[in-house]
């Protein structure tokens, strides 16, 4: 009787594990695409890792949507993203978290891409998308990654 009781402690613990897991790892559909964020800053921490490079980001006081960002020349990729349009319609979010989590591609689609590993001290900006209404974590999904003067569109690999 002691053995089974184990096993099944030891199965509801890996089930939590995976359940944890797929928490935190989000899809597409669960950020609010119709309203692209802007957010640049400082990389605090930095995970070179899959399911997909993850940073933290800690933003200015007092950010603001660059005013040349519609003009950003952007990459050619295998998705149809309207890339100028999300450029256009980009707003910095109402939210005043100075920390945010940002969910950049999986490590094949970022070396498809030739981005750089990405490390503490860096200082980046992006378009992504976060969560509707801006409920929940400050956690942002990148769209287009600003690297210096590099871009990278991270929905797809390049075309």
């Amino acid at each position: 009787m002691h053995r089974r009781n184990l096993l099944q402690a030891g199965g509801a613990l890996a089930l939590g594990s995976v359940a944890g897991l797929a928490r935190a790892h989000h899809g597409w559909s669960s950020f609010d695409q119709d309203r692209p964020i802007y957010l640049e800053g400082r990389v605090v921490q930095a995970a070179w890792r899959n399911p997909h490079a993850e940073l933290v980001l800690e933003v200015p006081e007092g950010l603001a949507v660059p005013a040349a960002l519609a003009q950003r020349p952007l990459p050619a990729q295998t998705a149809g993203v309207d890339g100028a349009g999300l450029l256009r319609r980009a707003v910095v979010p109402t939210r005043k978290d100075r920390r945010w989590q940002i969910e950049l591609a999986p490590i094949f689609r970022m070396n498809q891409w030739q981005v750089s590993e990405v490390k503490v001290g860096d200082s980046i900006a992006m378009v992504g998308f976060t969560f509707q209404g801006e409920r929940g974590e400050p956690v942002l999904r990148v769209e287009y990654l600003f690297v210096g003067d590099k871009t990278y569109g991270l929905r797809s690999s390049p075309a």
